[in-house]
Formats: C-alpha cells, sequence, structure tokens
C-alpha cells in the first residue's frame, strides 16, 4: 500500500515538474488516486476481518485449552479422593480382619483355659478306697442342661452348645421342651452346614407342629431355600407358613417374600 501511494505521488511530481501536466491529466490522476485509495482501504477491510477471525480463533483455542486443563485438574482431584477412600476401606478392613484374629485367639484361650481346668481337676480328684462307696454322679436337670446349652449357644460356643442339645434330646426325649431344643440344635448348624440345620427345623415343624417355634423354623427353612437357589422350594415354605400360621408374624414376612421371588 506505501509502495502504490509513493508512485502515485512521483507521477503528480513529475507532471508537475515537467510543467506539461494539464487540467485534464490531473482530474485522471486524482481519479485514479480515489480509485486507489478504495481499493486500499477495502484491502485494509478484509485483512482486518481476516485478522479478527484469526483472533477469535485463537481466543477459542485457548479457551478449549484452559477447559481441558481444568478437566483435568478435576480428574485428578477426583482420582485422589477415591485413592484416599480405597485406603480408608483397606484400613477398616485390616482393622475387622484384626478384631476377629483376636476374637479367635480369645475363644482357643478360652477353651484350652477349660480344658485345663478340666485336667487339673481330674487329676486332683481323690481315688475311692477300694470299700470305700463312691457317690452317684450329679445328673443336671432337664431346665438346668438346657439353659446351659442355650447360655454356650448365646456366647458363640457353638460345638459345646450342639453337645449340650444332644445330650438333653437323648436325656430327655419326651420333655416339654423338645422342639425348642431341636430349633436350637439347627441353629447351631447354620451357620458351617445349613442342610443341618434346615433338617432340625424341618423334625420341629413336623413333629410339633403347634409349637411356638415352628412358623419360625419353616420360615428358615425358607430362607435357606433361597440362599441355595432353590425358589420352588422356598415359595413351598412360605405358602405353608400362609396357610398353617396365618396370624403369625412370620405369616407377613413370608408374604414380603412370596411377592419378591415373583417372576
Amino acid at each position: 500500500m506505501s509502495v502504490t501511494r509513493h508512485l502515485v505521488g512521483s507521477l503528480v511530481a513529475a507532471f508537475v515538474v515537467a510543467g506539461c501536466a494539464t487540467k485534464g491529466a490531473v482530474q485522471r490522476v486524482e481519479t485514479e488516486l480515489v480509485v486507489l485509495r478504495t481499493q486500499m482501504a477495502r484491502q485494509d477491510s478484509v485483512r482486518a476481518a481476516e485478522l479478527g477471525r484469526i483472533i477469535a480463533l485463537q481466543q477459542r483455542t485457548l479457551d478449549s485449552l484452559e477447559s481441558t486443563r481444568e478437566s483435568i485438574r478435576q480428574a485428578r482431584t477426583e482420582l485422589r479422593s477415591d485413592h484416599l477412600d480405597i485406603q480408608a476401606s483397606l484400613v477398616t478392613i485390616q482393622e475387622l480382619t484384626g478384631q476377629s484374629q483376636r476374637r479367635l485367639s480369645e475363644l482357643r484361650r478360652q477353651i484350652d483355659d477349660r480344658l485345663e481346668r478340666i485336667a487339673a481337676d481330674t487329676m486332683e480328684m481323690p481315688l475311692p478306697d477300694s470299700g470305700a462307696s463312691v457317690p452317684p454322679p450329679i445328673t443336671p436337670t432337664p431346665d438346668q442342661l438346657f439353659q446351659a446349652s442355650l447360655a454356650e449357644l448365646r456366647r458363640g460356643s457353638l460345638g459345646t452348645a450342639r453337645a449340650g442339645f444332644h445330650e438333653y434330646l437323648r436325656s430327655y426325649p419326651t420333655h416339654t421342651q423338645v422342639s425348642d431344643a431341636l430349633y436350637y440344635l439347627g441353629e447351631t448348624f447354620s451357620v458351617d452346614a445349613a442342610d443341618s440345620a434346615v433338617a432340625y427345623w424341618r423334625e420341629v415343624v413336623d413333629r410339633f407342629p403347634d409349637a411356638v417355634r415352628a412358623p419360625t423354623a419353616l420360615y428358615k427353612t425358607g430362607l435357606s431355600s433361597e440362599q441355595r437357589g432353590d425358589r420352588a422350594a422356598a415359595r413351598a415354605a412360605y405358602q405353608r407358613i400362609i396357610q398353617q400360621y396365618p396370624r403369625s408374624d412370620e405369616a407377613d414376612l413370608a408374604r414380603n417374600r412370596l411377592a419378591s421371588l415373583r417372576p
């Protein structure tokens, strides 16, 4: 653009210097100057528009980069938070595992102490004289044996409770609490031998259908069937509860379980 202006100025100066510049020639030169200025203004406008587009494109690029940086910062923050949550969960699991191990160690120590006391008591018992009469062993009453076995179950001593209920059923097979003993005997197997637990619960229902714990035993057989994936057996147990024990608390629970088992 500056070169063009310089050339136009040089032509005008040449006409003036030569002294041969007529009025028409001067007008033509002025017209050409107007045209050139118009063209130059148009070119400046085009360049300005193009420059504006370039600036706008750069700004959009910068905005996109800033948005990407913000997304990356947010993702890093979330990952850091998730990492902290995972670490906290691992610490909790380790603490729970440690508590379980301490509980097992405590139970083993209690059993060992009990065995040592029994052995010590046995060793300290005086041997009877050959001519002396030996007193008969003390036999617990049915209620004493039942309550002692139930206390062991509630303390978590499943093996001891199981042995006590077995002895109760063997020694007092016709006692009034036989149905309860069968039910709790099933409870001692519910953790590690579900099939045995179900067998004793079914015996409660079959032998003592009017017992207080019969609907509970039947409901637990249904839950056990669900856990094994036997939906048909579970439905049968729940329907039997509703039919035989419609006013029991287990009947309401059975209706809810049946609703959840619908296809």
